[in-house]
């Protein structure tokens, strides 16, 4: 209690000098004799709408003037549509450039996710961790479209909630959080992982922007799950329908929609035999660097992951591609599970290190827990956080239940 107090009047705005209630309101800050650069964040985002509407009216006189039609996808290049992706490299890049989002979308969404819970590593990054593994064990992309606008509204009310903490209740009431002045206080380290209001330890704001990314491209891919349900734009995109998981891989030749670019015919086929051919041995041995990299308890379990695949490999490929998925899909299911365990010991290596190195050594060791955020009091130790390679699994599954899959297995089978 005597150490609370004496940070508190160290550290408090309640204590450290005469509090200004016009702080707190934002919009009455004091600018003295600098006004720009306290409106200079006012000022950008007033540019960028000015901007927005701009373009936005002068496309629409643009399509009054020529008699031309709204688009009925968002696109960059006009006439490029799925036909075009196979015709040579700079229709597929223009077509990417197009449709990368409809395609990968729901990769990137994840991978934004693992980079908040990556950048956060506090009490919210676990919640986002549980809203992650909800969405995975769905399985199929259909039945996470299912659940996809309750994800959103999930991040969207996580967002606004942390928006509210980070506000706090006005410094001139002079009344601290109970948290603060209650018998069992807590420390600066806990207040800070579990991100509440605090005259001492502010929460940061700047953990919002990160959650803001995530609630952008959530808003978007639950536009692309409307949007791939019509048939126009299935059209043009193509689609977004995975491959039978009942299909045997030795009947798959009279199933691929495109030429054979095994033949190497063009760059295109040269860089699809590579994406399709190589992309899940450069996984594994990712999965291997991950797992030699640090000497923990859960870098055993990718080694074992990559031995296995490594060890069957080639015949793994042959399997049904119920099996192959459900294999993929153990993998994901693992390095998500070590995500939110890391999430879960960063409240040991941020809030309670100095205990642990006193009383338990070994699980600082069995666990390599170590405070990857700044802005924590503790000691310096050895680890790190894994879990890090999830986009490039989550990208070879994406890559798996595409159409063009099947040419992969040729190779394995002496084709």
């Amino acid at each position: 209690m005597e150490g609370n107090m004496a940070e508190l009047l160290r550290r408090s705005v309640l204590y450290v000098k005469p509090v200004d209630p016009a702080i707190w309101c934002g919009a009455l800050r004091k600018c003295e004799d600098r006004i720009l650069p306290c409106l200079s964040n006012h000022l950008m985002v007033l540019g960028l709408l000015v901007f927005e509407v701009t373009v936005h009216r002068h496309q629409l006189y643009y399509r009054l003037h020529n008699n031309l039609k709204v688009p009925t996808f968002s696109i960059i290049f006009q006439g490029i549509t799925r036909q075009h992706l196979d015709q040579g490299i700079l229709p597929c890049i223009k077509y990417f450039i197009n449709y990368f989002f409809y395609k990968f979308g729901l990769e990137v969404c994840f991978v934004v996710a693992v980079n908040v819970i990556g950048q956060r590593m506090d009490f919210y990054s676990l919640l986002h961790s549980c809203a992650l593994m909800a969405v995975l064990s769905r399985r199929r992309r259909k039945a996470m479209g299912e659940v996809w606008p309750k994800y959103c509204c999930f991040t969207a009310s996580l967002m606004v909630l942390q928006y509210l903490l980070c506000i706090g209740i006005p410094p001139a009431l002079c009344v601290d959080y109970p948290w603060r002045t209650s018998s069992q206080a807590l420390t600066s380290n806990l207040i800070k992982w579990l991100y509440l209001p605090d005259f001492a330890m502010r929460p940061a704001p700047s953990f919002i922007l990160y959650d803001h990314l995530l609630l952008l491209c959530s808003t978007l891919q639950w536009q692309v799950f409307e949007e791939e349900n019509r048939a126009t734009v299935r059209l043009m995109a193509g689609e977004n329908v995975e491959i039978s998981r009942s299909l045997d891989p030795r009947s798959f030749s009279q199933y691929i929609p495109v030429n054979n670019f095994l033949q190497c015919r063009s760059y295109l086929d040269i860089a699809k035999v590579f994406v399709f051919s190589y992309f899940f041995w450069l996984v594994l041995c990712l999965i291997f660097i991950t797992g030699t990299t640090r000497i923990n308890i859960f870098c055993l379990g990718y080694l074992l992951a990559c031995f296995y695949f490594m060890l069957f490999g080639g015949s793994l490929l042959m399997q049904p591609v119920r099996n192959i998925l459900r294999l993929w899909d153990c993998l994901i299911g693992y390095t998500c599970f070590v995500i939110g365990m890391k999430n879960l010991l960063s409240l040991g290596s941020c809030a309670y290190l100095d205990h642990l190195l006193k009383n338990g050594c070994w699980l600082i060791q069995a666990f390599s827990m170590v405070c990857t955020i700044k802005g924590y009091d503790v000691c310096k130790s050895a680890g790190g956080g894994g879990g890090h390679r999830v986009g490039c699994d989550l990208l070879h599954r994406a890559l798996g239940s595409e159409k063009g899959f099947p040419q992969l297995l040729l190779p394995v089978c002496g084709v």
